[in-house]
């Protein structure tokens, strides 16, 4: 493991020593587990533009999206 020197505010330094003596462990523990669940989470979660990508898949059921907007864009042409 690689060790790495952090500043804390002096209230959440004061938490987390309460915390790891409540929970019977080393503030070291604590701060591993804590920075370990973020990464997951920041991990798995999926970022705005992915989720709308996830949340939109498949809506469009009227033939090739491609075709379409080619079609679409030739219009705009046809305008000008």
């Amino acid at each position: 493991m690689i060790r790495t020197v952090i500043s804390l505010d002096a209230e959440d330094k004061a938490w987390l020593d309460r915390t790891a003596k409540r929970q019977r462990k080393t503030m070291t523990q604590l701060v591993r587990h804590a920075v370990q669940r973020l990464r997951q989470e920041s991990e798995s979660a999926p970022s705005g533009f992915e989720r709308l990508l996830r949340d939109t898949r498949g809506i469009w059921k009227s033939g090739d999206g491609l075709a379409y907007q080619k079609k679409m864009r030739r219009e705009w042409d046809r305008r000008k």
